[in-house]
């Protein structure tokens, strides 16, 4: 449907406008003279498409919508209702068209997760699932409810990981801004002042000279080298699955990051599972959709071996055991989760804790890592602008 902007009189030649979403302008008209008036112009809202490109849909824009529809669904509004209030109070033009189409679907006579599944850019195949098993189960409400809460760690923990990575990345990107500056604008003026300094220049200030002369003629080799490195790796890390894989297999053995990582995939792990088995769906189908969440190539094929032991009539911990991603305390809570018929609990007491471990761990990393990235950048910029500042010095006690 598209938007019209229309004017029309009343029977007494009194003017009214106003907005209206249709699939023509003839419908537009149609309902205009139900009202009671006459259609004077009806013209199509052109939408402008922003410069850069449509708005992204953000977990938390996902994980707000879902408690909405949790909310209108346990007050017993029908699902139509339920999109169309959500369609009208979005703020994201992408959320708003979504949410209109399924509400339409479902007016048309589809059902709910199939509706669901036409919009992958929203909904993903775990949400879609979810649903299902809860529109099967007729526990929607309580689905939708549980699922929010997964969105919202699962979001809450991938934000964690990611300022992990991010923090050093930046402040590392700005320290090669800020030499770059130097190299190329600050210390060619001193290398000017020295041409007649009239004595050997120290070794220090000569080695900063050289630098700034050959980053002066080859900058472009850094900034293409380094651009082209990072766009070869993404595209050899989506495009190979050799390389995606040895890529997240080395990710999990880096100094401390690699333990983050590690923590937040089986916090994922145990959250996703958790949620599938709270859901009602069987653990087979659960694990398939556990491990296209994983994140993780490695910790998805570990997940993928423990399906196939469930298959075979074997543990789940055994496949698990055999890998050295999951501690042998998450082992034993799964096996005895399994054992005693309370693994979601247990799963639930699992992510809850890695969650924890995985803040905790961030919150040490960016304390370890604010003095080390002021050294690093003490020394590297106050390196150089003591060796510029050498020649200075010596000329200052020489005339001394």
């Amino acid at each position: 449907m598209d938007m019209y902007q229309w004017e029309a009189k009343t029977k007494t030649g009194e003017k009214k406008s106003g907005e209206m979403e249709s699939e023509d302008s003839g419908e537009v008209a149609a309902v205009l003279r139900k009202r009671g008036l006459t259609a004077i112009k009806v013209k199509k809202v052109v939408q402008k498409k922003p410069l850069f490109g449509e708005p992204k849909i953000t977990d938390m824009e996902v994980v707000v919508f879902t408690r909405q529809l949790a909310t209108m669904v346990g007050a017993g509004l029908p699902l139509v209702t339920c999109f169309d209030l959500s369609s009208r109070g979005a703020e994201n033009p992408q959320v708003r068209e979504i949410t209109s189409r399924v509400k339409k679907d479902i007016e048309a006579g589809t059902s709910l997760t199939e509706a669901l599944l036409k919009e992958p850019k929203m909904f993903d195949e775990l949400f879609v699932n979810l649903v299902s098993a809860g529109e099967q189960s007729g526990i929607l409400e309580a689905v939708l409810e549980r699922l929010s809460i997964y969105k919202e760690k699962a979001a809450a923990l991938r934000a964690k990981v990611k300022s992990a990575m991010t923090y050093p990345i930046a402040v590392i990107s700005i320290a090669f801004i800020i030499t770059g500056v130097l190299m190329i604008f600050v210390v060619p003026t001193f290398g000017e002042l020295f041409k007649d300094f009239g004595a050997e220049l120290p070794a220090p200030t000569r080695v900063v000279i050289a630098l700034s002369e050959w980053t002066q003629t080859n900058w472009w080799i850094v900034v293409f080298g380094i651009g082209g490195s990072i766009r070869a790796f993404s595209y050899f890390y989506k495009n190979n699955k050799r390389f995606h894989y040895l890529a997240d297999k080395m990710s999990l053995n880096l100094p401390v990051f690699g333990m983050i990582l590690r923590k937040s995939a089986i916090a994922r792990f145990a959250r996703t599972f958790g949620t599938m088995i709270a859901a009602g769906t069987p653990i087979l189908e659960s694990l398939d959709n556990v491990a296209k969440t994983a994140g993780n190539m490695v910790v998805e094929e570990v997940i993928s071996l423990s399906k196939n032991s469930i298959s075979q009539g074997l543990s789940l911990t055994e496949p698990l055991s055999e890998s050295d991603i999951f501690p042998p305390m998450v082992i034993q809570m799964i096996n005895i989760g399994e054992s005693t018929g309370n693994l979601e609990i247990m799963l639930s007491k699992i992510a809850d804790f890695y969650e924890a471990e995985v803040d905790r761990a961030v919150d040490n990393l960016t304390a370890l890592l604010e003095p080390m990235i002021l050294v690093i950048l003490g020394v590297l910029i106050g390196g150089l602008v003591v060796a510029m500042y050498m020649p200075i010095f010596q000329m200052g006690a020489v005339v001394g």
